[in-house]
């Protein structure tokens, strides 16, 4: 079945066919949509929909959820978010499952509710306090705004790790066709982990505190351990890199813009490919480094550099060019803005 939807009304639906039990959040534009989705949708179906407070009520209410086995989800946009990571820290440090969207729009600050992607370093990096990391994963339709949603419980889950979806205010916003996933995930029994104030779950314990430092250190340890693990999960994909001599990257709505790019300069006989991380954390390293191998690097983005970095970190060597196009504001970078800076690049190492 189809349906022509709105990325954030795609959000909801992915979040029913993933078998969310539980929606708590707070509004906030351009994120709105998924919340009076949730509203409307969740209740007849028998789930629980709540909307808090303030965004720090929202995640906590989801670690009470999670840590009864319940699958719950959130979402906000930058500000939200950003008062949501000392419970991100929490659900990770007491290993359980939740998922977070994050539509983005500019900072710091209120900044204003166009896109941006300057919130890539508090998703990727952690935010919170404390060694942990999240699963990040970034589409880039409206297709996969519902299928990664989808993939965020599944993972979040198998891991029992909390589990961010990072998009934007163009992809919150924009109306594709939607293909309706065609059943509701199976999950297991979580009664060998969660607590439900019953006879199976008597024995089990939720907790992120060890107050013997050998013991807080061994618990870093294994939460180090699980995500080295989570490497398998890195998910990308790589557009008409095999030839290339400049090879573009970039996540979310500016790989969409980067791959217009590709075709037209491909049309004017210059090599161009594109390399989209599609997960974030786990980052797909030796997928990047197989696609960049021998070419000159444009990287493309809507922050300050903060995915540029993540290349430059994620490269095993680089003894080409690397160099970053992007703007911040609210402003969308154009598919002439990112051909011009190509066409630079080609015409400076030919």
């Amino acid at each position: 079945m189809r349906k022509f939807a709105k990325g954030n009304e795609a959000v909801t639906i992915g979040a029913i066919y993933a078998g969310c039990d539980a929606y708590f959040g707070y509004p906030i534009t351009p994120a709105s949509e998924i919340a009076h989705t949730a509203a409307e949708y969740f209740p007849p179906l028998g789930k629980e929909f709540l909307q808090a407070e303030c965004e720090t009520a929202a995640i906590n209410m989801m670690y009470g959820a999670a840590s009864a086995g319940k699958l719950s989800m959130t979402a906000s946009s930058g500000p939200g978010i950003s008062l949501m990571q000392e419970g991100m820290s929490y659900l990770a440090g007491a290993q359980l499952p939740a998922v977070v969207v994050d539509v983005m729009r500019t900072g710091p600050g209120l900044g204003n509710i166009g896109p941006e992607q300057g919130d890539y370093n508090m998703a990727v990096k952690g935010g919170g306090h404390g060694n942990y990391r999240s699963i990040v994963l970034a589409p880039n339709s409206v297709q996969e705004m519902c299928d990664l949603t989808v993939r965020c419980f599944e993972l979040a889950l198998r891991y029992r790790n909390p589990a961010l979806l990072l998009a934007d205010a163009v992809l919150g916003q924009m109306m594709e066709s939607l293909t309706i996933p065609q059943g509701v995930m199976e999950r297991e029994d979580p009664s060998d982990w969660c607590v439900r104030g019953d006879p199976d779950t008597r024995e089990n314990l939720i907790c992120s505190i060890y107050l013997e430092p050998d013991l807080q250190e061994r618990h870093n340890w294994m939460l180090q351990d699980k995500y080295e693990s989570m490497q398998k999960e890195a998910m990308s994909e790589s557009y008409r890199c095999e030839d290339a001599e400049l090879l573009l990257t970039a996540y979310g709505s500016c790989a969409r813009i980067c791959r217009s790019a590709v075709d037209a300069l491909r049309d004017e006989g210059l090599r161009a490919g594109l390399f989209r991380p599609i997960s974030l954390y786990p980052f797909p390293r030796e997928e990047l480094n197989r696609a960049a191998a021998g070419k000159e690097v444009l990287v493309v983005e809507l922050s300050n550099g903060q995915y540029r970095d993540d290349v430059r970190l994620h490269l095993d060597a680089c003894d080409k060019r690397l160099e970053l196009a992007n703007r911040m504001g609210g402003n969308m970078i154009s598919v002439d803005e990112v051909l011009g800076r190509a066409r630079a690049m080609l015409e400076g190492s030919s």
